[in-house]
């Protein structure tokens, strides 16, 4: 039988067999440096260490393993080096599109530092965000993005203990695990409230998705209840509402408020879907927009720019939050970890239009 070459002195590279057809002969590490005319520990570098490498030296060694067939054996590797290059993100839900803004963010900055997103779905569970993490420890990833800012003490403990940078993105919390990259729901929701005020909207009604097992949600009824004491106004039950994810939803939260509380003259609805679900039913049932009810969202939706009128909103950084996070936890892989500060509020903006 063929021994395997050994590993070059003083390196660490992944120096374990692929087979590129059944019953072919494997496709070895030390090929891959042989066909670019390098050493062993760029190879190993280009796969484990890309920083350390030039541009064009990382992607002469991934293009040849490209050419020539070659698979590491990540799980080796990173029981070997007790790390991969992989960052596992969760999430509470793939379906939902707003989260993508920051899939996608994080995933262009890790790409072009030759790293790896993995990503997962929490179904709004606290207990399947405690296993998820538990499984990407398990399978060594290099850093952990957590949608939630909320956690069971288990999945907390996990997060702290497995000695890799965490970033939490859903919400800016006083006391993250590591590090939260966020704007605060509780401001967002205060300052639309307010500017509807401002707008001279008296009867102000707020919706929004369920609110069990979302701290985000919760966040955003307190700015709301918040704005009112601000304004001097009080509370009315009617005027608060919880409703399910979509346009049917929507419409049926605000004709439901509308029987309750004739008198309201505005909805600040906390889900972008829900906001057009009753802008759609106003325009049905002949109620003008924003004459007699005005009605804002809270995601900036591309929708949310197309219809008529067109739906006033916040505007929140994800791609920018997506994009900060990868950088900030790359950052701490690199050992510098002064780098960030431990919260990162990115803000966001009031996009005012014609439904108010």
């Amino acid at each position: 039988m063929k021994k395997r070459a050994g590993t070059a002195a003083g390196g660490n590279p992944r120096e374990s067999e692929s087979r590129t057809r059944s019953g072919g002969s494997a496709v070895r590490m030390v090929d891959v440096a042989k066909a670019a005319n390098v050493s062993l520990m760029t190879v190993s570098r280009a796969l484990n260490e890309p920083a350390k490498l030039s541009e064009d030296t990382r992607k002469l060694v991934l293009d040849t393993i490209r050419k020539i067939g070659y698979v590491p054996n990540s799980i080796a590797s990173n029981l070997a080096s007790n790390r991969s290059n992989v960052v596992g993100q969760i999430v509470p839900s793939i379906q939902n599109s707003l989260y993508s803004h920051t899939m996608k963010g994080a995933s262009d900055v890790l790409r072009t530092a030759g790293m790896h997103l993995l990503i997962a779905d929490s179904g709004y569970s606290l207990d399947e965000e405690e296993a998820l993490i538990g499984a990407f420890v398990a399978q060594r990833v290099c850093g952990l993005l957590l949608h939630n800012t909320v956690h069971t003490p288990r999945a907390a403990q996990l997060a702290r203990q497995a000695g890799i940078p965490v970033i939490e993105t859903g919400d800016l919390v006083r006391n993250p695990l590591d590090v939260v990259i966020s704007y605060s729901n509780f401001n967002a929701a205060k300052e639309m409230t307010l500017y509807l005020a401002a707008r001279g909207y008296r009867s102000i009604g707020f919706v929004s998705v369920p609110m069990l097992n979302n701290p985000r949600a919760k966040e955003r009824l307190k700015g709301y209840y918040a704005a009112l004491a601000a304004l001097g106004r009080e509370r009315n039950p009617s005027l608060v509402r919880e409703a399910e994810p979509g346009l049917t939803s929507g419409a049926h939260a605000m004709i439901d408020m509308m029987q309750r509380v004739p008198e309201v003259d505005a909805i600040f609805f906390a889900g972008d879907v829900l906001a057009v679900g009753a802008l759609f039913e106003a325009q049905r049932r002949g109620w003008k927009v924003p004459e007699r009810i005005a009605i804002a969202g809270f995601d900036d939706l591309d929708i949310l720019r197309h219809t008529v009128p067109k739906l006033t909103c916040l505007n929140l950084p994800r791609l920018e939050i997506g994009r900060r996070s990868a950088e900030c936890l790359l950052q701490r892989l690199r050992g510098d970890a002064d780098a960030a500060p431990a919260r990162l509020d990115l803000g966001f903006e009031i996009i005012q239009r014609e439904s108010t």
